[in-house]
């Protein structure tokens, strides 16, 4: 469990906030390019680390993203002009570039330079992979972006998507890389003897619990969760999380998946996630095509915390279904509830918005949440302390890795058997999506 003053460390992430400026040391995905569709398309209010931002994509199609209040008298520019290269204030006329210069000031005497001392808060973007980046640090030259294989494919601006929950990023991630809760929340209600037999998801019916190994790695940290398979066989679970908020889960087979999520905190009670994906396409929550993935989106609204909202949500016990949970059959029978990612959130919320870790009791399979927490708290006191660099920051090979599943032999060392497979960016014709079965 941790000190109360560790989970305050590694959870709060707004301006001045030990968290929140190690997490402004890196590049931050900011919503996706879809919401800024076209030059001098609607101004969007966007809630990033704590901070009240305006994103625009001017004239010219670069994406701008400025502070909220307008430097004049604090008029929010979310009512601004998006025209002529820049974002124009409705109050007096103020006008503002992508970088934050004033490039008009007409309730001013033609003559005074004084539009040429004013400059509203500006932040870098990128785009890349249907994501606007952000870089929010200190730095005048920003790092590079970081190699996420799910976010440099030729389609994978086509499958960036993006589920808002109300609650702390850091609950979000740490179910990404709690594996065992796996066959109980989302498994519950199948049988082993129903799957494919030697696939992945019949070895994981068959056998509840696993023993953890965990590493550390240049980017994170990764763990290989061991399950006996069959006489000259051991199915490995195998999954990685990168900092300081990029996890990589472990369904599918390794070697073959490409792409993670990243757990971007809207501010301390809010989280943004974004899943970037590509290759092979699978079902996914957007569209609803299988009942395992379903999730229904409530239209976008206009306010802060309007964004992809899914349908399910606290207030109405994520539409928990009494009777099919009372079924305990099919994949939403344990629960009752529809969608692996709102059985997720129905968790992750329910614990409220910053759960006290110091009430937890942590066993065995916990390994990788405990050794993840670790090394947050580590960096984030070195840079806290000591100014040093954020690992990763730069770093951007660090963040070249795969997750999956494996069978080995009894006797292999997983660490050194899977290098290659944990590698992105790295073609494996020879294996066959289809071993890790339905689940």
């Amino acid at each position: 469990m941790l000190k109360v003053e560790e989970n305050e460390l590694i959870t709060r992430v707004g301006p001045g906030t030990p968290m929140g400026n190690f997490m402004r040391e890196y590049w931050v995905p900011a919503l996706l390019s879809s919401e800024v569709p076209t030059p001098d398309s609607d101004p969007l209010r966007v809630l990033l680390l704590g901070e009240q931002l305006i994103a625009f994509r001017d004239t010219n199609g670069n994406v701008g993203l400025i502070q909220n209040n307008c430097p004049h008298r604090g008029a929010s520019l979310f009512f601004g002009r998006n025209e002529e290269a820049g974002l124009r204030c409705v109050y007096h006329g103020w006008k503002f570039d992508v970088e934050g210069r004033c490039i008009d000031m007409p309730n001013e005497p033609a003559e005074s330079d004084f539009k040429s001392k004013v400059k509203a808060v500006a932040y870098r973007t990128q785009e890349r992979g249907g994501i606007v980046w952000a870089y929010l640090g200190p730095r005048s030259t920003p790092p590079p972006l970081p190699d996420l294989e799910g976010n440099m494919q030729p389609d994978s601006d086509k499958l960036a998507r993006a589920t808002q929950l109300p609650c702390n990023w850091l609950q979000v991630l740490e179910g990404d890389i709690d594996t065992t809760h796996v066959g109980f929340l989302h498994y519950g209600g199948l049988r082993a003897e129903e799957q494919v037999p030697g696939s992945f998801s019949e070895y994981q019916l068959r056998v509840k619990t696993a023993h953890f190994e965990v590493i550390d790695t240049e980017g994170g940290a990764a763990y290989g969760a061991r399950r006996p398979a069959s006489e000259d066989q051991v199915y490995w679970r195998i999954a990685q999380w990168c900092f300081p908020f990029y996890t990589f889960t472990p369904p599918g087979v390794l070697g073959t998946k490409k792409g993670g999520s990243a757990r971007v905190p809207m501010d301390d009670n809010h989280v943004l996630t974004f899943n970037m994906t590509s290759g092979r396409p699978r079902p996914t929550q957007q569209t609803g095509s299988s009942p395992f993935f379903q999730q229904a989106m409530q239209p976008n609204t206009t306010d802060w915390y309007g964004r992809f909202r899914p349908v399910q949500q606290p207030e109405n016990d994520y539409q928990l279904d009494r009777e099919a949970q009372r079924s305990n059959t099919g994949f939403n029978g344990y629960t009752g509830i529809t969608g692996v990612g709102m059985q997720d959130a129905a968790m992750t919320t329910s614990m409220g918005r910053i759960y006290d870790r110091s009430k937890e009791h942590l066993g065995t399979t916990d390994a990788m949440v405990i050794r993840v927490r670790r090394r947050l708290i580590a960096a984030v006191q070195a840079h806290m302390k000591h100014g040093v660099t954020p690992p990763g920051v730069d770093d951007p090979d660090v963040y070249r890795v795969r997750s999956g599943g494996v069978f080995l032999p009894p006797d292999a060392d997983w660490v050194d058997a899977t290098r290659e497979l944990r590698q992105a960016f790295v073609e494996h014709p020879e294996l066959d999506p289809a071993l890790n079965g339905p689940l």
